[in-house]
């Protein structure tokens, strides 16, 4: 069960941060809105899951694969541009995330 938990958060800081970047610096109310509660309820998964997985794994997923997401979502959403050296770095850290769980 811990585990959906910390997929949610991974999820729900996905969301999150599109929703902060649609709010263009808090001045949009309604992403404003919905960044503040996605990023509550992110924290909140993640702290039920901190309870059952070790803190080194699960924040390192957290945070990698929360950022492999926001990747994602800047170059498919917002058209932001990649190269070859920048999808290379997040390929390691999904290979980081990766040898974390295994050799945890």
């Amino acid at each position: 069960m811990a585990w959906l938990f910390l997929f949610a958060a991974i999820i729900l800081e996905i969301v999150a941060s599109i929703q902060l970047k649609l709010s263009e610096g808090f001045t949009k109310v309604d992403y404003s809105i919905y960044t503040v509660i996605l990023f509550v309820l992110s924290f909140i998964c993640a702290a039920v899951a901190f309870k059952k997985i070790d803190l080194s794994l699960a924040y390192a997923m957290w945070s990698g694969l929360g950022t492999v997401g926001i990747v994602a979502a800047g170059i498919f959403l917002f058209d932001e541009p990649s190269s070859v050296p920048q999808l290379a770095c997040t390929a390691l850290i999904v290979l980081g995330v990766v040898g974390l769980n295994i050799y945890s």
